[in-house]
C-alpha cells in the first residue's frame, strides 16, 4: 500500500449535505475527511504503541516523555509499519501541501456503497471516560487525536451543540477514545497521556476541553515546551501538580492509549475523527470527520424514533 493511498483526503463544499453511512461497521475503511478548506491528511495504518521496554519512574521530566515519544517511533519502525516516508521531526507545510494535492487528485470520484448489516456490532466503550448520563438510550464514540485540526473544529462547533440538545438532556452519552497519530502529529501521545493523568484525578473533562481550545498554543511545540504546557494546563484546571507530573513523567497510561488505537483499529478507523453512533441493541453508525451538528441528529433522532 503506497503512502499516498494511506493518506487519501478529499475536500467538500459549503453547500454539500455529508453523506451518512448508515450500517453498523464498514467493510471498505472511509477515505474521506470533511473540512471547509483544506482536507485532512489521512492517517492509516497506526500500528500498536508497544510499553513494555518503557521503565517507570517517580522522577518525571520532560527528557524521560521525550524517550518515552522516540521509543515509540523506533518500535513503529522495527515492527514494519509503515506510516509514509514523511518522518513527523522533518515534515514541513510544503510536504503536506503537496501530499493534499496529490491525493485530492486521486480520490475526486472515490465513493462508499452502504452495506446493511445481518446483526448489531458491538464497539466497547472500554472504560474510557463518558460525558453525559451512562444509561442514556445512545451512545457516541469518539476515537480523536488531540493535536488533529479537525478534531478540534468538532470539540468547538459541533460537541457544544450536542450537549445543549441532546447529552445534558439525558439522551445521548459521549465516550472519547485516544488514536494519536504519532506519524504526523508528535504531541499526540503525550496529549493523551496527561488527560488520562487528569482523569485519575476526577478532571478529564476540564482537561481534555482545555487541550482542544488551546491547540494552537501547544500543537507545534517542541517535547520539552510541551510537557512544560501541559503540565501548566494541569494546574490551570485545579490538579495536584506534584501527582499529575509523576503521572505523565512515569508513562503510567500508555498501555491504555495502546489499547485505544488497537481498538480504533479493529473497528476501521483510518482517520481523525471518526464516530460510532447507537448501541449494543439496534448497532452503531459510523460517521467520519468533523462533520456538521445536523449529520449527527439526523442519526440520533432516527435512532431514538426505533
Amino acid at each position: 500500500m503506497s503512502s499516498e493511498d494511506n493518506q487519501a483526503s478529499k475536500k467538500k463544499s459549503p453547500d454539500e449535505k455529508p453523506e451518512i453511512i448508515e450500517s453498523d461497521i464498514q467493510e471498505v475503511p472511509t477515505e474521506k475527511e470533511f473540512a471547509e478548506e483544506k482536507p485532512e491528511i489521512i492517517e492509516s495504518d497506526i500500528q500498536e504503541v508497544p510499553t513494555n521496554n518503557i521503565q517507570n519512574t517517580k522522577s518525571p521530566s520532560a527528557a524521560m516523555i521525550v524517550a518515552l515519544v522516540v521509543a515509540v517511533a523506533a518500535a513503529a519502525f522495527f515492527a514494519g509499519t509503515y506510516f509514509s516516508n514523511l518522518d513527523s521531526d522533518e515534515i514541513t507545510k510544503s510536504d503536506l501541501e503537496d501530499a493534499i494535492s496529490k491525493l485530492e487528485s486521486k480520490i475526486g470520484n472515490t465513493q462508499q456503497a452502504p452495506t446493511q448489516p445481518t446483526q448489531p456490532v458491538k464497539i466497547s466503550k472500554d472504560n474510557d471516560p463518558i460525558r453525559g448520563d451512562p444509561n442514556a438510550p445512545i451512545t457516541i464514540i469518539e476515537f480523536s487525536d488531540f493535536q488533529c485540526p479537525f478534531c478540534a473544529r468538532f470539540h468547538v462547533q459541533t460537541l457544544p451543540l450536542l450537549l445543549e440538545e441532546y447529552i445534558d438532556a439525558g439522551k445521548v452519552n459521549f465516550v472519547y477514545r485516544d488514536f494519536p497519530i504519532q506519524s504526523i502529529h508528535p504531541n499526540a501521545l503525550p496529549a493523551a497521556v496527561s488527560a488520562e493523568c487528569a482523569n485519575e484525578q476526577g478532571k478529564y473533562w476540564e482537561y481534555h476541553d482545555t487541550l482542544f481550545e488551546k491547540q494552537s498554543a501547544w500543537s507545534r511545540l517542541d517535547s520539552d515546551a510541551v510537557i512544560s504546557t501541559f503540565s501548566q494546563y494541569a494546574k490551570d484546571v485545579g490538579l495536584e501538580e506534584e501527582q499529575f507530573d509523576s503521572c505523565l513523567g512515569s508513562g503510567k497510561y500508555l498501555e491504555e492509549v495502546q489499547g485505544d488505537l488497537s481498538d480504533g483499529r479493529d473497528y476501521d478507523i483510518t482517520g481523525t475523527p471518526g464516530f460510532f453512533i447507537g448501541n449494543e441493541e439496534i448497532g452503531f453508525v459510523k460517521l467520519n470527520g468533523a462533520q456538521p451538528f445536523e449529520a449527527f441528529q439526523r442519526v440520533i433522532d432516527s435512532q431514538l424514533d426505533t
